[in-house]
């Protein structure tokens, strides 16, 4: 089976390392092997986090430069600090809405414009899915859905072999029941939007 590394980064509460989690079980009850890993930057809420899923014939849980299929920047200045991961080839979803470091609410340091971060992305890979996820997940009734809106998106890119079906059968059984309804509503919207792109 064709091996697929999907990377996920982003800061700590947007939830990427659920994501990760769901796509593996996704991915295991479609009979894929797959191995998550996770790499916590700071653990409060504002450090960055970045995850792994690696989908087929794996041995290592490491991608290594230049090796990711599929990067997903649930930030985007994340986004571009992951870059080293991607090649040519690598499919790059990001979030448009920034979630500034702390350094830029202090004022040490300023947020460069996201349409110069998304051109910068553009110019190290071929193909490039933004989309600002954050007014989804509020569209979708639960600003904390984020996570389910990139999910969404990575499924409707059609760049790994996981189905909706089981994508959402992941999200249904293993998130909590009070908001599974708006976790599927975003996954929808993530997902309709990359279909359109």
């Amino acid at each position: 089976m064709e091996t697929k590394r999907c990377v996920f980064v982003g800061v700590g509460g947007q939830g990427n390392l659920l994501a990760s989690r769901l796509l593996g079980e996704a991915a295991l009850s479609m009979g894929i092997p797959a191995v998550v890993s996770e790499i916590h930057g700071m653990a409060q809420r504002g450090g960055v986090v970045e995850s792994a899923v690696l989908m087929g014939d794996v041995t290592s849980p490491i991608v290594s430069n230049g090796e990711a299929d599929v990067l997903i920047g649930f930030e985007p200045l994340e986004a571009i600090r992951s870059l080293g991961k991607c090649n040519k080839e690598t499919l790059v979803i990001t979030n448009t809405h920034p979630f500034p470091p702390f350094t830029v609410s202090t004022g040490q340091w300023e947020y460069p414009p996201v349409d110069e971060i998304l051109g910068l992305i553009r110019t190290k890979v071929n193909r490039v899915i933004a989309l600002n996820g954050t007014d989804l997940a509020e569209e979708a009734g639960n600003p904390l859905s984020l996570n389910m809106v990139m999910l969404g998106a990575l499924i409707g890119s059609g760049a790994i072999h996981v189905t909706a079906g089981s994508m959402k059968e992941a999200i249904s059984t293993s998130t909590r029941k009070a908001f599974s309804e708006s976790n599927l509503k975003a996954f929808d919207l993530g997902m309709e939007v990359a279909n359109n792109l």
